[in-house]
C-alpha cells in the first residue's frame, strides 16, 4: 500500500471529527479531503467512516486504520525531533497503563518525567483491561503476572511485589491480633471475590477463610485497601503499600509464594522513540533509588 497522503488525511478526519476541521488542519480544500478518503476506502475495499449529519464516525476497519496512522505519525514526529538535533523538552502525549492497585509505583517516575518534559502530557490508564501495544493503545505498559510473550514486545522485569495478610492498628484495637490461623475464627476479613492471578493466594483463601468470616468483599482493589485501612477487617496488602501508609501489622510470616512479578512492556516499533526512552529512564531510575 502506497497511500500515505490519504492515510494521513483520514487520520486527521478521525482525530478532528469533520472534513472541514481536517481540511483546515492540513491546508487542503474540502473536496481534496473527501477525494483522499474515497481513494483510501477504494484501496481498502471497505468503508473507513460512517457519514452522518454531525460528522464522520469510524467503522471497525477505520479504528484499525487510525491506530496504524497514529503510530506512523508518532514515529515520524520522533524522527523529526532527532533530525532537529534534539529539543530541550518533548511534546505530545505519552500513554501509560498499569493496574490501579499498583498505580503508586509509577507516580514518582511521572513526577520526574514531567519535571524534565513539561510540554509532554502523561495519560495514565489504571484499569483491568490489557492495552494492545501493537495497536498503539499505550506506549508503555506495566503488567502483573506471567511474562508477556508477544513477539513484538520488549519486556523487562520491573519489580516483584510481595503480599501478606495485614491488620490495621484500628482493627487490632477492637478485635486484637490473631495468634495464628487457628485463631482466625474470632476475626473478620476483607477479601476480593476473585484474587487476581495468584493461584497460591486463591487456594489459601479457599482452604482457610470461610464465607461467614468475610466482613466485606469487593472486586475494586483500592476499595479493598481502604476497607483494611479503616479497620473493617484483615486483608491482603502489598508489603510496600503497608510500609508506605503506616499503621499496618503483618499477621503471618512472609510467604514467598504470595508475590507477583511486574513487567515493563513496550512495543518494538516505539521502544526507541524519545518519549518512551525518557519515561523508561525515569521509571528505572526511581526503582534504583528505592
Amino acid at each position: 500500500m502506497d497511500k500515505w497522503a490519504e492515510l494521513r488525511t483520514a487520520y486527521q478526519v478521525a482525530k478532528l471529527g469533520t472534513v472541514s476541521a481536517a481540511a483546515t488542519a492540513l491546508g487542503f480544500h474540502r473536496a481534496t479531503v473527501n477525494r483522499h478518503i474515497d481513494v483510501l476506502e477504494e484501496e481498502m475495499g471497505a468503508r473507513i467512516f460512517i457519514r452522518h449529519a454531525r460528522g464522520y464516525t469510524l467503522t471497525e476497519l477505520g479504528e484499525d486504520v487510525l491506530r496504524v496512522a497514529q503510530k506512523t505519525e508518532e514515529l515520524i514526529e520522533d524522527l523529526a525531533g532527532r533530525v532537529e538535533g534534539g529539543k530541550d523538552t518533548l511534546e505530545g502525549e505519552l500513554k501509560l497503563t498499569i493496574l490501579a492497585g499498583f498505580a503508586e509505583l509509577i507516580m514518582k517516575p511521572i513526577l520526574n518525567f514531567r519535571a524534565e518534559n513539561p510540554n509532554c502530557i502523561v495519560h495514565l490508564d489504571a484499569g483491568e483491561n490489557l492495552a494492545r501495544l501493537e495497536y498503539g493503545e499505550a506506549h508503555i505498559a506495566l503488567r502483573a503476572g506471567p511474562k508477556p510473550d508477544h513477539p513484538d514486545y520488549v519486556v523487562s522485569k520491573f519489580a516483584q511485589i510481595n503480599f501478606n495478610l495485614y491488620a490495621h492498628q484500628s482493627y487490632i484495637q477492637r478485635f486484637g491480633m490473631p495468634k495464628d490461623t487457628d485463631d482466625f475464627d474470632n476475626h473478620q476479613f476483607v477479601l476480593p471475590p476473585k484474587f487476581g492471578g495468584n493461584l497460591s493466594v486463591r487456594e489459601w483463601i479457599q482452604n482457610i477463610i470461610r464465607p461467614d468470616m468475610i466482613a466485606l468483599s469487593t472486586q475494586h482493589v483500592n476499595v479493598n485497601f481502604k476497607a483494611v485501612l479503616a479497620g473493617i477487617g484483615i486483608g491482603f496488602i502489598e508489603d510496600y503499600k503497608a510500609k508506605m501508609f503506616g499503621g499496618f501489622h503483618r499477621v503471618l510470616a512472609p510467604n514467598q509464594e504470595w508475590s507477583v512479578p511486574i513487567w515493563l512492556v513496550t512495543h518494538v516499533d516505539l521502544h526507541r522513540t524519545a518519549k518512551v526512552q525518557a519515561m523508561l529512564r525515569c521509571i528505572k531510575s526511581a526503582r534504583q533509588e528505592e
